[in-house]
């Protein structure tokens, strides 16, 4: 059975609802053909004035000359008019569609994924489609309906000079073929390297500051210098494979311009034609040898700028997320891990044999010592990884065969690592959303966001990652996005690391307070009047499931938590 075409939606993208600009560029691009006939038939004509003197010719042909000038040069003006307004709909809609695909992605492909990739194809790639696909199309349209009318109009001169000229179309046509597939290669060969390029150019940027503490810029530059020297090397072979195609291909055409102009002065010499034909031949060359020359060129340029757009579709389609059954969004029986073993390498377990039953509208805190697994189980519970052993179920349902959109209508994850947006206050907590300044204002008193909001105002610009925040308003900010959205399964990775202990024990105090919700809360701050308050206490030793209970249950037994209670209070 074929494969479907991976391009073919993309490529739809460019045409959607921009079919009419389409056709109408076109047909401003298409009077460029009788346009250069008239041309030359006016110059040949002026040629053949002078042999016979004809004043009064003469002087129709001028404004013949000057009506033709005015014409190409309206016309030309409004099809780049219409060039730059169909391009730019097509490209938006292209780009716009490639990432609503990318967000159509799980968690879990993000997490094992190059961000330097999608950077690449959605950005240096899509000049190459811009020039080599979306504008070499009105060329490939227009070159072999030029080719056409001028061998038409030229038979009426001359048969015999037709027929050489078309014989000797051949050598640029052979040129251009040999160069073709190199070029392809060698266009994709500048892609990947380019990928490569921003991906670390985004790693080194991102860790700018760790980079200057420890004084590792000469390494740092070295990696630099290495990525950008084999981009710049794949942009120079593309460079110089173009080149030489394009030089072959001069060099023939200029051959075959020789060849049309000695074979029309002999025709010419023995009668057979007029001077004046030999220049209509002469200046409509081009139009028999850029067919031949540039149609191949263009259509290598074309299979390798379609290239990139399979590589964009492949890039999207690679670990896209698997569709799965829909589930209500409110948890009403438990989230339950059953013998679960989990590791990100088969052969190092991070999770050991876990069972474990969460339910509905309890309160549970996840404590134990660091590589114990705790954020493993979260991202587990996110469906950020899936191939673990046994089973984890919600409501009864394998989280595996879960829709990954159902599954974030029913969870929240506040975790360690916060991302916040260039943008305002405000659009950071509703992430873009409607929501009423009511839920806006008490999800940010609840995450003890609301005196930030009051001082700076809700319009207030965050900066780039939040630049413009502390460490500490960076992770209120992530916790009022989570209380927002009101989801019944609240999961929290050391939230409120970063806030000093009282704003912390305000605001875990807080989520701890709110009515109907399920909370998996790691925690490290092992504070006895917030331990006391929940339903149950899971400690996990060496990523196995060691204790659990309440806790004065746990206090009694004297175990692991209590040694880590301990050693915290001390």
């Amino acid at each position: 059975m074929r494969r479907p075409d991976p391009a073919r939606p993309y490529i739809r993208a460019f045409f959607e609802r921009n079919r009419l600009r389409f056709l109408g560029t076109a047909a401003l691009y298409l009077l460029e053909i009788p346009s250069m006939l008239i041309v030359s038939r006016v110059l040949g004509d002026v040629v053949d004035a002078i042999a016979v003197p004809d004043a009064a010719g003469l002087l129709r042909l001028l404004w013949a000359a000057a009506g033709v000038a005015v014409f190409l040069g309206v016309a030309e003006t409004l099809y780049y008019r219409a060039l730059g307004g169909w391009m730019e709909r097509a490209l938006r809609r292209y780009k716009s569609y490639a990432f609503r695909r990318l967000s159509e992605k799980g968690i879990s492909a993000f997490s094992r994924e190059s961000t330097g990739r999608y950077l690449s194809v959605l950005t240096g790639d899509v000049s190459v489609i811009a020039s080599d696909y979306l504008q070499n199309l009105f060329e490939l349209i227009i070159l072999p309906l030029d080719f056409a009318a001028t061998l038409v109009f030229l038979l009426t001169y001359s048969p015999a000079l037709t027929g050489a000229a078309v014989v000797l179309c051949v050598l640029p046509f052979l040129g251009a073929a040999l160069f073709g597939p190199e070029l392809s290669r060698r266009e994709k060969a500048l892609s990947d390297k380019s990928e490569g390029f921003v991906g670390k150019l985004r790693d080194l940027l991102s860790g700018f500051s760790v980079i200057k503490s420890f004084k590792a810029e000469p390494e740092a530059g070295r990696i630099f210098d290495g990525e950008n020297e084999a981009l710049e090397l794949a942009r120079s072979r593309r460079l110089r494979w173009r080149g030489a195609m394009q030089g072959v291909g001069g060099s023939l055409s200029v051959v075959m311009q020789f060849g049309i102009f000695f074979i029309g002065a002999y025709l010419a010499m023995r009668g057979s034609i007029t001077a004046g034909t030999v220049l209509i031949f002469t200046n409509l060359s081009n139009s028999l040898i850029q067919p031949v020359r540039q149609i191949p060129q263009l259509l290598a340029q074309r299979r390798a700028a379609r290239g990139l757009i399979e590589k964009l579709a492949d890039v999207v389609e690679e670990n896209a997320s698997h569709s799965g059954e829909t589930v209500e969004p409110r948890l009403t029986d438990a989230i339950e891990f059953r013998n679960l073993t989990f590791g990100y390498e088969p052969e190092k377990p991070v999770l050991r044999d876990i069972s474990l039953r969460l339910e509905a509208g309890k309160k549970y805190a996840l404590v134990g010592a660091s590589g114990s697994g705790k954020s493993t189980l979260l991202n587990l519970l996110m469906g950020a990884c899936d191939g673990y052993t046994g089973s984890l179920t919600v409501n009864g349902r394998e989280l595996r065969g879960i829709d990954p959109d159902s599954l974030y209508d029913l969870e929240s994850l506040i975790g360690q690592n916060v991302f916040i947006f260039d943008d305002t206050l405000r659009r950071n907590i509703t992430m873009f959303r409607d929501f009423s300044d009511d839920a806006v204002d008490s999800a940010a008193r609840r995450a003890g966001l609301f005196p930030l909001m009051e001082e700076r105002g809700p319009d207030y610009l965050c900066g780039e990652n939040g630049s413009a925040l502390s460490g500490g308003e960076r992770q209120r900010v992530s916790i009022a996005r989570a209380l927002i959205r009101g989801t019944p399964v609240l999961l929290l990775d050391e939230a409120t690391a970063s806030l000093d202990n009282e704003t912390a024990f305000a605001v875990t105090g807080a989520i701890l307070d709110l009515d109907g919700l399920t909370r998996l809360i790691v925690t490290h701050r092992l504070d006895r009047a917030l331990l006391e308050r929940y339903d149950e206490i899971l400690v996990l030793r060496d990523g196995a499931l060691t204790e659990r209970g309440t806790f004065q249950t746990l206090m009694e037994e004297k175990g692991y938590f209590y040694s880590l209670y301990t050693i915290n209070a001390a």
